[in-house]
């Protein structure tokens, strides 16, 4: 019988499945090897990155407080030139004068009183110091 006949042909079912293949373990090494490497890269980038935006969150944060200490120190600027307006001797006189109805002192009236300067101890006077705690210095060694 020729082949060419035939309406079918016989083929030889192969079946793979039974087949196990083994491990290559140098290859298995170089794939962990691969992924270690490339855990540790992404690590780094992400580091990385992390101080970067740190860094730049920090610069944001240190312009805003200096725009807030500039407002600070105008709006203190403008507090003491407001003390310095209201304490002003003039405009006490003219309140005191005009919406208090209060009048300047006559001339007999009048008693300057100076300050005196504290006379110096005595040479046997004792005093506490509080920085020694409970030890007594006399005044002599100060």
């Amino acid at each position: 019988m020729n082949q060419q006949n035939l309406d079918f042909r016989v083929t030889r079912d192969i079946r793979n499945a039974p087949i196990a293949r083994e491990i290559d373990r140098r290859r298995q090494r170089e794939l962990w090897r691969s992924l270690a490497v490339g855990v540790c890269f992404v690590a780094v980038t992400l580091f990385s990155a992390w101080q970067h935006f740190e860094l730049l969150s920090t610069g944001y944060d240190i312009e805003q407080m200096e725009q807030e200490r500039s407002r600070q120190l105008d709006l203190n600027r403008h507090l003491l030139l407001e003390i310095e307006t209201l304490s002003a001797p003039q405009r006490i006189e003219r309140i005191a004068t005009a919406e208090l109805g209060l009048a300047p002192p006559a001339g007999a009236g009048m008693q300057v009183v100076e300050r005196q300067a504290a006379s110096p101890p005595p040479d046997g006077a004792v005093m506490a110091d509080r920085n020694a705690g409970a030890r007594v210095v006399p005044l002599a060694a100060r």
